[in-house]
């Protein structure tokens, strides 16, 4: 991760498709624009989550993503449309985070492929560009699935052969964005999950939000304020992810919880928060909202005077960014102390994603020689994946991603070594460690990476946390606030207590079937709770091998 970010001042794009053509340095605007415009958005993308837990990172992957393939073309000034697209899609492939961010990589790997060395793009080399990155995504995914992301990028595609033989000019993106709205629109359509939610696909509408930043740069229209302003449940506030964005120059975090006197102009509220600093977030509930910003070290009072005049404030934080990156930095370090397998040439390696240090020690006293941290909402980068297992000293190489949504990161990572290696599909921890005990580091590699996928399958895995918004999915019925339970990932029950969730979890598991029952528990909840929740567990199944261990995961499994 990267926290040296830099843009430089968007020109008036007005002019940008006043020629026929367009260049490395005009595709260069047009990426600035498409990111400055997403990350305004973002919250409105990560508010797009189907389930009603606090995990929406799709936005926040596509933002980082994107931020890593613009700075690779920061320094560049490289008129050449063809050496900027590459360079654009190698930053994207490394920094690829979640399903959402890997597969935006691909689509900017195949528009690099259509433009190769070329000096300038014109409309029907566009064209081609859309096609070919179309179908490098769906060839990078094993089991394309409608109404995603992908669905989209094959919409603005098919839009673009209208214009085969025509010059590139502003109602060509006009038509493009126009296509990738209706098709954002239509996905609930094809994916019944989303209908249910009542929401569109997150990764579509972050694509459009990219085309739409580029048509409002060539309009001459602000990228500074977003269309739709998101104010999240409290409860699903993810402060911590903003961490991964920090911004030169932005020195202070600044937290205010206030009542307002009067009903907000969102708007407004967000325009003004705007001019002071970057990386905002509001939430609200009970009548009570929370901002949050970071600031330069000049403007850290003036949020706080700001929304005093608003309403009555009931608590303030201000928080040093840089001591704050320091602590975070000293944790990972104390990760990495972690006593993690010597590994010997020739013998196989495994890496673990791990989404807390309770975790960490489990794997490794499992035997695992490098962890990537990360998880829920903190989905790691193809990069800092690959370079967990780079300079490890064999050549075999096994990977735990252990979530649903870093298996492609993973799988990109593997594609980009010459060394042998295998992506277990893990999509939760408890399926990685039921994986490592089959794993045998001087076994033959092929055997080991089969008696290790076939071990997933034998887990099932609960989760227990707080639901960020009310909806009904599977015939679930889930008010904010409650608490919701998932079994391998799908919504099975919603309660006013954790005692009551997980004894829905163990029900609808068939857990009397089963000898052990595992509780991993993370960060929101006291020792002394999960105590008394055993307790009880133990009373419902006398005959069970009860374990319990701190995950300091996020969520409590």
């Amino acid at each position: 991760m990267s926290n040296d970010i830099q843009f430089s001042p968007i020109p008036d794009g007005r002019q940008l498709l006043d020629s026929p053509v367009l260049d490395g340095q005009g595709l260069k605007a047009l990426l600035e624009a498409g990111l400055t415009w997403l990350r305004n958005n973002q919250q409105a993308v990560n508010a797009l989550n189907v389930f009603p837990v606090p995990d929406g990172d799709t936005g926040t992957n596509m933002v980082l993503t994107l931020q890593a393939a613009y700075n690779e073309i920061l320094g560049m000034g490289d008129r050449n449309i063809g050496k900027i697209a590459h360079a654009i899609a190698q930053g994207a492939l490394l920094g690829a985070r979640g399903n959402s961010g890997v597969i935006l990589s691909q689509l900017w790997r195949g528009f690099a492929r259509a433009l190769d060395n070329l000096e300038v793009m014109d409309a029907p080399l566009l064209v081609k560009a859309l096609a070919e990155a179309r179908n490098t995504a769906y060839k990078g995914v094993v089991r394309p699935v409608e109404g995603t992301i992908l669905t989209v990028a094959k919409d603005i595609a098919q839009a673009a052969e209208a214009f085969t033989g025509k010059e590139l000019k502003v109602e060509m993106l006009e038509a493009l964005v126009e296509a990738a709205d209706r098709s954002v629109q239509k996905t609930p359509e094809l994916l019944p999950i989303l209908k249910q939610a009542g929401v569109v696909d997150a990764g579509g509408k972050g694509l459009y939000f990219i085309l739409e930043g580029m048509l409002r740069f060539v309009k001459g229209l602000s990228l500074e304020t977003p269309l739709t302003t998101v104010v999240q449940p409290l409860a699903s506030m993810r402060m911590e992810e903003t961490m991964e964005e920090i911004e030169p120059g932005q020195d202070y975090e600044v937290v205010v919880d206030f009542r307002p006197n009067a009903p907000i102009d969102l708007e407004k509220f967000y325009s003004d928060l705007a001019e002071m600093g970057t990386s905002i977030q509001v939430g609200e509930g009970d009548g009570m909202y929370r901002m949050h910003i970071h600031v330069p070290t000049e403007n850290r009072y003036r949020p706080i005077d700001y929304v005093m005049g608003l309403g009555t404030i009931t608590k303030v934080s201000i928080e040093n960014l840089i001591a704050q990156i320091e602590e975070r930095r000293q944790e990972q370090s104390s990760a990495t102390r972690l006593n993690l397998a010597k590994i010997e040439p020739g013998q196989i390696a495994v890496v673990a994603v791990s989404p807390g240090l309770g975790l960490s020690r489990i794997f490794a006293s499992l035997g695992v020689a490098a962890i990537v941290e990360g998880g829920q909402t903190m989905n790691p980068s193809t990069e800092e994946i690959l370079n967990a297992f780079e300079n490890l000293p064999t050549d075999k190489i096994i990977i735990l991603p252990n979530n649903k949504n870093i298996i492609l990161a993973a799988q990109n990572a593997a594609s980009m070594t010459v060394k042998k290696v295998a992506v277990i599909p893990s999509k939760s921890v408890p399926q990685g460690l039921s994986a490592l005990l089959r794993y045998d580091p001087d076994g033959d590699f092929e055997t080991v990476v089969k008696e290790m996928e076939e071990a997933i399958q034998e887990v099932i895995t609960g989760e227990i946390t707080t639901a960020t918004r009310s909806v009904e999915i599977n015939g679930v019925k889930v008010s904010q606030g409650e608490v919701i339970a998932l079994l391998n990932g799908n919504l099975v029950g919603s309660s006013p207590s954790i005692l009551e969730a997980c004894q829905t979890l163990l029900e609808k598991a068939n857990a009397r079937e089963r000898e052990r029952i595992t509780i991993f528990y993370g960060q929101n909840i006291a020792k002394a709770e999960v105590n008394k929740i055993a307790d009880k567990i133990r009373e419902l199944y006398p005959h069970h091998e009860i374990e319990i261990h701190e995950g300091g995961n996020p969520t409590i499994n």
